[in-house]
């Protein structure tokens, strides 16, 4: 919420003046109705993940997330972890791959990769698409993988990751983008991948099921979003469709630097997929613009790395108490009366008013 609009609500909250009758009433501060606030649900357990792809679950089945591999665990590939208590509670289940099954190309394409990112995972047609991310920091020699499963259950016998090959990848030299970070949706059909980090921003591609790879791999990528001037700090793309309304979630300036991470998340709409995306005050997301969804507060530090799961919001952040290790954060957003997501708690809005 702006200065101004914060500012606006106070001065609500403290005079309360209601036209009835012609007549000019004061309301008791209870009797205003409150605004918009998302609900934290403080997840527990085993929640050291980073990059979340949240994906809730039908009622009464579990929830999944899968996050950034960690090197020392199933040779980096990216990690799943399971809540049988909507959200509340966490348990590591494996990783994507292990020594016999791990995608050896990947290697030899980036070489010096460690452990595997932000991953993103949808759904088509009785399929798992599973797309990960392999690079190294400071570099845009980087590709985004697919893999696919029929299911999510590790427990069930079907259970297995198929390697499904490169989607696209970036060269230093040859590409102004950087292919990381990948966001699905599915528009009636048809799938687009947001991607991107610093160097060119944010782009967009169009995919096709049933493969789930470029439905024209010659055509350039378009871009939907971008900070002005270097670094260009923002990355980790993630499309929300909702009322005739297209939401893209980015998270912006620096992440992985613990409690010194700076890293919030902020969001644009366009009424078409393919942009322009813009926020509350019209600026194009192409030219820095974008509304602050949620930043850091307290002992919560850079949240960002962003998913979207029926009505979830899915983060990382780091815990400035417990040394700058990060955690796994969701809030179930709020939408205000004009269709813009609230990220924010009531005790944070108290916060902020003072």
């Amino acid at each position: 919420m702006s200065v101004r609009r914060r500012r606006a609500w106070a001065a609500v909250a403290v005079v309360g003046v209601l036209l009835a009758g012609g007549a000019a009433v004061l309301l008791p501060r209870t009797l205003l109705p409150a605004p918009p606030a998302a609900t934290a649900l403080d997840p527990a357990g085993d929640v050291r993940t980073h990059d979340p792809a949240l994906v809730v679950g039908e009622p009464g089945e579990p929830w999944y997330v899968f996050s950034t591999g960690d090197v020392r665990v199933g040779l980096g590939a990216p990690q799943v972890r399971r809540s049988t208590d909507d959200g509340r509670t966490w348990e590591l289940v494996g990783t994507v791959w292990d020594a016999a099954t791990r995608p050896a190309w990947v290697e030899e394409r980036i070489p010096g990769v460690e452990n595997f990112w932000a991953p993103e995972v949808v759904e088509h047609d009785g399929t798992w698409y599973l797309y990960y991310a392999a690079s190294t920091f400071g570099s845009n020699r980087s590709l985004i993988g697919l893999m696919t499963s029929p299911t999510l259950d590790p427990d069930d016998p079907a259970y297995g990751w198929v390697d499904r090959g490169e989607v696209l990848s970036s060269e230093p030299g040859r590409d102004g983008w950087n292919a990381i970070d990948a966001g699905v949706l599915d528009v009636d059909g048809t799938p687009w991948l947001a991607f991107g980090s610093f160097w060119g921003g944010i782009q967009l591609v169009e995919l096709a099921w049933p493969d789930g790879l470029r439905a024209d791999p010659d055509a350039p990528p378009r871009r939907i979003a971008s900070r002005v001037g270097a670094p260009n700090a923002i990355e980790a793309p993630y499309l929300v469709r909702r009322d005739g309304w297209y939401y893209l979630l980015v998270s912006r300036d620096t992440c992985c630097r613990g409690s010194d991470s700076t890293y919030s998340i902020a969001v644009g709409r366009s009424r078409d997929v393919t942009g322009p995306y813009v926020d509350r005050a019209g600026r194009d997301m192409t030219m820095d613009g974008g509304e602050v969804l949620l930043t850091g507060r307290g002992d919560m530090v850079g949240p960002g790395g962003q998913s979207y799961s029926r009505g979830f919001l899915a983060f990382h952040w780091y815990d400035a108490a417990a040394g700058g290790d990060f955690r796994l954060g969701i809030r179930e957003l709020a939408w205000d009366a004009d269709g813009w997501p609230v990220a924010t708690t009531r005790e944070e809005q108290a916060a902020d008013r003072g």
